[in-house]
């Protein structure tokens, strides 16, 4: 059994597939990738996956082979406890407000987001994939543990040292808040290594190396504290008590009505009970079992084809009930609860945003150990007005075709500017109850392509190495990707993958209904040797993730 009592995850490895049409760069062969069919996985299991830049599309998981891929992308998580709004983000959070409250539908004039400057629809990248394991449900059943364990007594009696076959407890050590300042993020870099600050280029957009605008009035107000206070040590006439009152009062003159609004200070306020109109979300978990999901899903069935006919131009084939279900109802996490986790506990969810009695919007989203992991968004265009995108979460966006059976990623469209900070929002609140859980992960950073870089206007935001899988403030990773598409983030030569699979022999392995590690199946096998795959497997999932789930062999 997996750890916290749940089946184990059970994965069928596809290995690197051939190159397919990128598109943000447009070539017809350049994106390339891993990819395993995941047929059941635990949440923990996921939680380090995509700690190791892989992504979930449907129960097919990928990782971009980030060394080839023409356009590499890098996994990015923003720090939710503490997220810093923007200017331009309460203008959007206003934007919805008024329309709840007063019904104003009024386009309000806002500094756009980087991410607003286009309207078309870019596709990501076009990989095509095994539609589909054709494995029977009674192979993917294991034997007793009695059985298994029968087996590894036979590998104890060859001489070998026995391998392990039970999962051990994960603890989940608590991660540290951003209030921490002194006190590292487990396996991430130096916060005092050198950072090199490069300006972008011509039309690449802000400088996000660069700390935000400070309000001219702040920048006068502290200017006049330093007078004073100089006057204040200076002066020999007048009354020093004066001159110090006058200081303290400036220094308070700030009241608490001014301060810097938090998001839930937008989110979560109060409404008149005359209202023109009912914003109600609701979360969802994702199975036909519960009672909201199965009465809702012919309601966020229809929104979904609605806009992905409009937003997306997909046909109707394209987007049909079975297209919903294999790409947003279809997830491979298991449900699991936890006494330190969150009340709705862990898995999949749609979010839905339910706008005076119907579906305008639905995020679908992870909930997994540490963080809150996007996966897509669609909406009502109807609503476009709303600027609904931000407003839940600015994330990859996938479009199911049937087509050649692939998955589509794309950007988020321009008029989805809301939904963002109502999940950043949640993953604070799942704090609350759940302390590790404090990140919310955005997909991926595409540096390479200007248009992708939106996501790395939500601070603080860190990206993963690709190499030694830590992760990088994104003000030390900007300067080193301006110089080049791909690049180990980490800058300790001497650091390595500290999750690298050390012992090939004991991976776990399913084959013919039995649990066994990689050392026993390797003797039974029949046939040409697969230890390159499963090496490749190994190295990819890491030592940890390779002796918990179970990698499928016929």
């Amino acid at each position: 059994m997996a750890a916290g009592g749940s089946s184990p995850s059970i994965v069928e490895y596809f290995g690197g597939e051939d190159g397919y049409r990128c598109g943000y760069c447009k070539n017809e062969t350049g994106n390339l990738s891993h990819g395993m069919w995941a047929h059941s996985m635990t949440v923990q299991d996921y939680q380090d996956l995509i700690d190791r830049g892989w992504r979930r599309s449907g129960k097919y998981i990928y990782k971009p082979i980030m060394n080839q891929t023409c356009c590499p992308q890098y996994t990015i998580r923003c720090q939710a406890l503490c997220f810093q709004t923007s200017k331009s983000h309460k203008k959007v959070l206003k934007k919805m407000l008024k329309f709840i409250s007063k019904g104003d539908v009024s386009k309000v004039a806002s500094e756009e987001e980087p991410m607003d400057s286009h309207t078309e629809d870019v596709v990501a990248c076009d990989f095509a994939y095994k539609s589909e394991s054709h494995v029977s449900q009674s192979e993917l059943t294991p034997l007793r543990v009695d059985h298994t364990e029968g087996v590894e007594n036979e590998d104890k009696d060859t001489g070998e040292t026995k391998e392990e076959v039970n999962v051990q407890k994960v603890e989940l050590g608590s991660l540290p808040t951003c209030a921490d300042k002194d006190t590292p993020v487990p396996g991430e870099p130096s916060r005092s290594a050198k950072i090199v600050h490069a300006p972008p280029k011509p039309g690449k957009g802000a400088d996000l190396s660069k700390p935000p605008c400070r309000k001219a009035k702040d920048i006068r107000k502290e200017r006049k504290l330093q007078k004073l206070l100089q006057n204040q040590m200076c002066t020999f006439e007048g009354s020093p008590l004066e001159a110090g009152n006058e200081v303290f009062l400036l220094q308070n003159s700030k009241s608490k009505t001014n301060q810097p609004k938090t998001i839930e200070d937008f989110v979560f306020v109060s409404l008149p009970d005359d209202a023109p109109h009912k914003l109600e979300v609701r979360l969802v978990p994702v199975s036909f079992e519960d009672p909201q999901f199965k009465s809702s899903f012919n309601q966020s069935a229809t929104l979904f084809a609605k806009y992905q006919m409009a937003i997306h131009k997909d046909t109707p084939s394209d987007c049909g009930e079975n297209e919903f279900t294999r790409f947003l109802c279809d997830s491979p996490l298991e449900a699991e609860n936890a006494p330190n986790g969150p009340e709705c506990g862990y898995g999949s969810f749609h979010q839905q945003y339910w706008l005076d009695g119907k579906i305008i919007a639905v995020g679908v989203i992870d909930i997994l150990p540490y963080c809150v992991s996007s996966v897509y968004l669609y909406y009502d265009p109807d609503y476009s007005f709303l600027s609904l995108g931000v407003y839940s979460a600015l994330r990859y966006e996938r479009s199911a075709r049937t087509v050649r059976s692939s998955f589509l990623l794309s950007p988020r469209h321009p008029d989805e500017r809301h939904l963002l900070y109502r999940e950043i929002a949640f993953t604070r609140q799942l704090h609350e109850k759940a302390p590790d859980l404090c990140f919310y992960y955005m997909g991926f950073y595409i540096h390479s392509c200007p248009k992708m870089r939106y996501k790395g206007q939500y601070r603080p935001s860190d990206l993963l190495c690709p190499e030694t899988y830590v992760w990088t403030p994104i003000e030390q990773c900007l300067p080193l990707l301006e110089h080049s598409k791909y690049c180990r983030f980490n800058q300790d030569v001497k650091a390595v993958d500290e999750g690298r699979v050390k012992e090939l022999g004991r991976v776990r392995v399913l084959h013919k209904r039995t649990v066994m590690p990689y050392s026993v199946y390797k003797k039974r096998r029949k046939g040409p040797s697969d230890e390159a795959s499963v090496q490749q497997y190994a190295s990819l999932v890491g030592q940890t993730c390779s002796e918990r789930m179970l990698l499928f062999r016929s």
